[in-house]
């Protein structure tokens, strides 16, 4: 007999799409049939759970925060209904929960206090772009954000190229609005026979996923201004 509650890994959605197409009949019933959430933003959260298929009132729903104004502190204590008997679910803005987000500490809370974690099948943009890419999915690394500053940047393209013979793939996204500028520098400083899969808007209706050359890439650049997307080099 279990004493202590589950921490759920909630999938999220990753644009508007429609919920069935992504998230399966079990995990809605799971998100369901919890009352304490994990989440980064309070507001976008009761959103995104309306979205995902939670129906219930949120009168007396409690929900914790992440966000990067929490108090880390306080990290521990959001488990506390769980040690109770009491299951939780952490939800992600987008995506997975702990792949380039902040929940992975709450995770890592959890295992440290035993709990335990339950992750529900949804939509990674990171694994999607990977599997979709025609690249090595034996061996990969995921680099989250690039640097901002240009000559850092160029500098870690650098290394991500020459990382892909003895690592694999190489995955790495940017902020939406920067995510022209980031293509402009690859196909300008990357080898002519690099190749660069670029996936953009996955889930959603135009939805555009293609790997070709550096040297073909530099025929047809694509706009991805405020497109969410992900790149991988192999």
């Amino acid at each position: 007999m279990e004493h202590t509650g589950k921490l759920y890994l909630l999938p999220n959605l990753l644009g508007p799409v429609d919920k069935d197409l992504v998230i399966t009949a079990g995990a809605i019933e799971i998100i369901n049939s919890l009352e304490h959430f994990i989440v980064e933003n309070e507001k976008t959260a009761r959103r995104h759970l309306r979205a995902i298929g939670f129906n219930k009132s949120f009168d007396n729903i409690t929900l914790y925060s992440i966000g990067k104004h929490s108090d880390h502190a306080m990290y521990p204590s959001y488990l506390k209904p769980a040690l109770d008997g009491i299951h939780i679910g952490i939800l992600s803005e987008a995506g997975m929960a702990g792949i380039a987000d902040p929940g992975s500490e709450i995770i890592a809370l959890a295992h440290n206090s035993n709990l335990k974690v339950v992750p529900l099948s949804g939509a990674s943009s990171i694994i999607m772009a990977l599997i979709s890419s025609g690249m090595n999915g034996q061996q990969f690394s995921f680099h989250g954000y690039l640097p901002k500053e240009k000559r850092a940047r160029m500098k870690k393209l650098q290394q991500l190229e020459q990382s892909v013979g003895s690592f694999g793939s190489q995955i790495f996204m940017e902020t939406p609005f920067r995510n022209n500028q980031l293509l402009e520098d690859i196909v300008k400083n990357c080898s002519h026979t690099t190749r660069l899969c670029i996936a953009c808007n996955l889930t959603l209706s135009d939805e555009f996923i293609s790997t070709k050359t550096i040297l073909e890439w530099k025929k047809c650049i694509p706009n991805l201004h405020k497109k969410p997307t992900v790149f991988v080099i192999g």
